[in-house]
């Protein structure tokens, strides 16, 4: 059954995880939740004057597609800047070379569209600062703590004749 999604009937709500600089809002209520996508999760967001929408990130297993539907806002990408306008379309493979994020630089808002696939588990990276997300549940963890497959697993014996005495 195809789902009409109206404007009148959406509010703009401040994301529950801000700080400075990275104040964002999107549509409520959340669009894949409207139409109980089983794939795909988009949201018309809403990004004020000065502000970032997320820390610069990549996705391993999504990727996404972005339309402004009104104002301007610049795309950092790991090949540099570029401002997008109202109509401009601009898609993200997934891993490092889909790397981005939106700041809007001019004086008005700037809404945009964001699609992207989700197949149940997504794991995000965020090159500036080494971070590394695990969604859901939101986990994140920094890169530089990897540790080997076996890290801790030396004394199994251990564990399972622990086990057996309870």
């Amino acid at each position: 059954m195809a789902t009409i999604i109206r404007k009148k009937d959406l509010e703009f709500k401040e994301d529950a995880i801000t700080i400075e600089h990275f104040r964002l809002f999107t549509a409520e209520p959340r669009l894949s939740e409207i139409t109980d996508s089983k794939n795909l999760k988009f949201d018309i967001r809403l990004l004020h004057p000065g502000e970032f929408s997320f820390p610069y990130h990549f996705h391993r297993h999504a990727e996404e597609l972005m339309m402004v539907i009104s104002g301007s806002m610049t795309l950092r990408t790991e090949t540099g800047f570029e401002i997008m306008t109202a109509g401009d379309l601009v898609f993200f493979e997934m891993g490092k070379t889909g790397a981005h994020q939106f700041h809007n630089h001019t004086s008005e808002d700037c809404t945009y569209l964001d699609i992207r696939t989700f197949l149940g588990v997504d794991v995000c990276e965020y090159p500036d600062t080494g971070k590394v997300n695990i969604i859901p549940p939101l986990e994140i963890f920094y890169k530089n703590t990897t540790v080997d497959y076996y890290e801790g697993e030396e004394n199994i014996r251990d564990k399972w004749d622990e086990m057996k005495k309870e």
